[in-house]
């Protein structure tokens, strides 16, 4: 035995002293450096697609990012008293947890692609290739810079990868909102020169940002600023084909479906992706986990919007104003307009009638007489738009990350009344802002707009802004963007209209009817009347997100925005010389 232990003891300080000499040098494939990866085309490619899955988390559009900005408009209100309550009552503090998940998802984003543009120039691409890299990261990092500016503000801006090498390159003071918005018009700009168009890019397009997406949040970000004219021009080349060939969809609802056959469609100039309902994984990984491969890869805007008596948390419900709204104009053919049924989830009896697939269903669920209550102790109407209630699916809301209703950030239909703004602004009101309103119009078989009937830029303005794009866009990702933008908080006559468009009544029942309530009460959710108004407690800059306590805590060279002060941005857009027009009586 003596003899064995001593061999083995041998052998053991022999293998020893190899292991010292030779090293077996093996690389880990999930955990390799910034230094070891990105020498490639394929790494790289990798890198945009995690780009483009950090926009689609719960703090970029699966949930928070998107239902925060929906419901700082005034088409929803928040019906569930918790949650988003105070950034639906325009006063949320810093401290609110849920205020830093779009700041967190951004910056991902940013990292992301900061990454991408440090390598892409110096590994040896094709030209198209390194085009196509290249035009993905500039709009991705486009799109979260956009963000970050138009809901914080003032915000840090890291364009060199390098600067995270240290602390102070890292931990960035703010930049101005102008100095980002500067960056966010070169990056746009840069990626709709070099992206291929989504017919050139084929089937590698489908999904994936092309030059007109490019271009059209570059003319959006150009009428954040009222840079209206070089907006219009941008605007009228997408129209003309010069980023891609678009057109409105003949049934408007094909915009909010889901499979191969409607997403991706010839309307959209870009949408998040998201799996479909069947081909999805089973586990949930909400922010900022999301590394399963078993990943479901769905959104929970469904959850957020789906009554509670159908399975759905009842969180948000849209404004008795916007259906009121759809309800004021009959079609040509003296029907409902038909995006009424795609946007809100009420019982209207000609819907048993129509031979066109509509019907008084959601989830598979006949809707009584009565409607069903978005929550159940607080009442609301249900808002059906980016789910998958009039579609035959599953037969009550899945909640979690499940829906695989691709999120539609920005349509053909959205470009014609962009268009129509910014043609009413630089050359007064005219035929050819009013027949890109009529386009959209007669799809949803509207009478068209006559010109006689609009003497000036506001009244045409009032049309726009608070008739065609809430029946349009209503309850879609970006009303909180045009508040801000028309500065609607900082006349009074606005304010009171954003504060009649928010009223709502407190009922277990359904009510649809639209109460003028505008005066200001105790800011407490138990304090909120029957009849009531979100704006009632806006605070003065808060139309902004504050910067999250917890960032300003981890980085000394951070301050706070308008909204961490409570300070009005009335100067601040006036100074600019940015119009605010006036409240118009359509009638």
């Amino acid at each position: 035995m003596r003899r064995i232990n001593i061999l083995l003891a041998s052998i053991a300080a022999a293998g020893l002293a190899v292991s010292c000499t030779d090293k077996l040098d093996v690389e880990n494939p999930n955990q390799q450096t910034t230094d070891a990866f990105g020498k490639s085309a394929s790494d790289l490619k990798e890198s945009v697609i995690a780009a483009y899955n950090h926009t689609r988390m719960e703090g970029s559009y699966a949930r928070v990012g998107y239902t925060i900005d929906v419901c700082r408009g005034d088409e929803v209100w928040n019906s569930s008293q918790v949650w988003y309550l105070p950034f639906d009552n325009l006063n949320v503090q810093s401290s609110v947890d849920i205020s830093e998940w779009p700041w967190r998802e951004w910056y991902y984003t940013i990292n992301v692609t900061n990454y991408i543009l440090s390598k892409v120039d110096g590994i040896g691409l094709a030209q198209d290739e390194l085009n196509q890299i290249k035009g993905q990261a500039l709009f991705l990092r486009g799109l979260s810079y956009y963000n970050l500016a138009v809901y914080y503000q003032d915000v840090p801006l890291i364009t060199d990868y390098s600067d995270y090498a240290t602390l102070d390159g890292l931990y960035k003071a703010n930049s101005t909102q102008d100095e980002v918005l500067n960056q966010v018009e070169s990056d746009f700009k840069t990626a709709m020169s070099i992206l291929p168009s989504r017919s050139a890019g084929g089937e590698w397009a489908k999904g994936r940002a092309t030059c007109g997406a490019a271009a059209g949040f570059y003319a959006k970000t150009l009428m954040f600023r009222h840079k209206f004219a070089e907006a219009n021009s941008v605007l009228k080349d997408i129209i003309g084909g010069k980023y891609g060939s678009y057109r409105l969809m003949p049934d408007f609802g094909d915009n909010f479906r889901e499979g191969s056959a409607y997403e991706n469609n010839d309307e959209s100039l870009y949408e998040v992706q998201y799996l479909d309902y069947g081909s999805q994984g089973t586990d949930d990984e909400w922010t900022p986990v999301n590394t399963s491969s078993n990943a479901t890869q769905g959104h929970a805007v469904e959850s957020n919007f789906g009554p509670g008596v159908l399975g759905g948390w009842a969180d948000l419900s849209a404004s008795p104003w916007l259906y009121n709204l759809f309800k004021s104009e009959l079609t040509t053919d003296g029907q409902l307009d038909p995006r009424l049924y795609w946007t809100i989830g009420t019982y209207e009896a000609e819907y048993d009638s129509y031979k066109d697939g509509r019907q008084n269903v959601m989830y598979m669920q006949p809707i009584p007489a009565e409607g069903f209550v978005t929550n159940n102790n607080n009442g609301g109407i249900p808002v059906v738009k980016h789910t998958a209630a009039r579609e035959n699916l599953y037969d009550a809301v899945v909640t979690g990350l499940h829906c695989g209703v691709n999120i539609r950030l920005l349509r053909y239909a959205d470009i014609l009344l962009l268009a129509a703004e910014c043609e009413n602004e630089v050359n007064g009101p005219n035929q050819t802002a009013i027949g890109y309103i009529n386009q959209v119009r007669n799809r949803a078989g509207l009478k068209s707009l006559d010109l006689a009937n609009f003497g000036d830029k506001d009244k045409l303005f009032e049309q726009i802004a608070n008739v065609e794009r809430p029946k349009e866009l209503g309850c879609e990702y970006g009303r909180g963007v045009d508040l801000i933008r028309w500065g609607f908080f900082y006349r009074q006559d606005r304010l009171d209209q954003l504060k009649a468009h928010g009223s709502y009544e407190k009922s277990k029942t359904l009510v649809t009817t639209s109460p003028d309530f505008t005066t200001a009460t105790a800011p407490t959710v138990e304090d909120r009347g029957t009849f009531d108004s979100s704006y009632n407690y806006y605070i003065e800059g808060h139309e902004y997100i504050p910067v999250p306590q917890a960032n300003l805590n981890a980085n000394p060279n951070l301050r706070g925005n308008s909204a961490n002060e409570s300070r009005s941005n009335a100067s601040v857009y006036s100074a600019h010389g940015y119009n605010i027009h006036p409240v118009v009586d359509l009638n």
